[in-house]
């Protein structure tokens, strides 16, 4: 199995949830013991749409991401930011 582009993955799930997907930036900051630490960068009108109500979207891409990542034995942290 090919282990996945986790920018890319992120990226092309979160652009058709915002309304400035042009602004959207995943950022890889470290990759160690297994464990990938990816910050969102969104605009700032944007936030509210990609934590959703009781942070339910966020929870969703995060569950999407950790399903993934799971497969080749790796954790994935995920915050999420403003410019």
């Amino acid at each position: 199995m090919q282990e996945i582009n986790y920018e890319k993955f992120l990226c092309d799930l979160i652009k058709p949830l915002v309304l400035f997907p042009d602004e959207v930036a995943v950022k890889i900051l470290s990759e160690e013991d297994n464990t990938i630490m990816v910050q969102i960068i969104v605009n700032p009108d944007d936030i509210g749409r990609i934590i959703g109500k009781k942070g339910r979207v966020i929870n969703s891409i995060r569950t999407i991401a950790y399903a993934s990542a799971s497969r080749f034995g790796k954790k994935i942290e995920i915050s999420v930011d403003s410019f």
